[in-house]
């Protein structure tokens, strides 16, 4: 059987690859890195540099991702697209059961679809997750603050979501990863604090924290500026509502 290992591979920062993630990236056979298109080289580079840094020896395979069909409704448009990129794995596998590893950005468990993908594949490999940092883990650190507040409960949520429902009833604490759109400048503001960061862990970090009515056009002047700089952004932000 097709062994594939999905390893959690933090932030992009080498420094936050677990030691079982380093073996495992030495214990491959072969490597998958996704080439993401015109400007975003540096996102499979990142992977190359961390794959040299664990001392790992495997074939490298690359493949292209396919994009999303936006003319799709977003359901659908997510289906077809990991159904393509499972096509795309399927191509680039080898055919011998030797060990494969993906390089998964954060933690193969929270907020990420390979897991999803790889059941996609036919047939279905074992799958191997060798968890890593989190986004969440790296805002918390970056910004020193705790998850959560005292018996207070914490909402994991989409841009998508806050826009079309607002904030969720009962919670105290909101978390939104990769919100293109930034959801949060449709919020009522009164009582919200903001805590923004984007390439976390990396040199390139960038964080802006404070009330979220002063925070907000700071925040999208410079997540426009990063995205035009790099080409591309992974950020994240934590929201805290002052609970009546």
């Amino acid at each position: 059987m097709q062994e594939l290992w999905l390893v959690g591979i933090g932030t992009g920062n080498p420094a936050h690859i677990t030691l079982e993630g380093q073996q495992a990236l030495r214990d491959a056979d072969v490597v998958l890195i996704p080439r993401k298109g015109r400007g975003k080289d540096d996102l499979a580079l990142l992977r190359h540099n961390i794959l040299n840094s664990c001392g790992a020896t495997a074939q490298v395979v690359e493949f292209d991702m396919p994009v999303r069909d936006e003319a799709l409704p977003y359901q659908d448009r997510v289906a077809d697209w990991h159904d393509r990129i499972a096509q795309c794995w399927q191509m680039a596998l080898p055919k011998d059961g030797v060990k494969v590893a993906l390089l998964v950005w954060g933690d193969p468990g929270l907020y990420d679809s390979t897991l999803r993908i790889a059941a996609r594949l036919h047939p279905v490999p074992s799958v191997r997750v060798v968890p890593g940092i989190t986004a969440l883990q790296a805002l918390t650190a970056a910004h020193a603050i705790p998850f959560n507040t005292i018996d207070g409960a914490v909402t994991v949520t989409t841009g998508r979501r806050l826009r079309d429902f607002g904030w969720p009833e009962g919670t105290s604490t909101l978390v939104v990863m990769l919100d293109g759109a930034c959801s949060f400048q449709n919020l009522q503001t009164q009582g919200v604090y903001i805590w923004w960061g984007a390439y976390l862990g990396m040199p390139e970090q960038i964080l802006v924290e404070g009330p979220l009515a002063e925070a907000t056009p700071r925040i999208i002047v410079r997540r426009e500026a990063a995205r035009a700089d790099h080409g591309w952004i992974m950020d994240t932000y934590l929201m805290r509502r002052r609970m009546n």
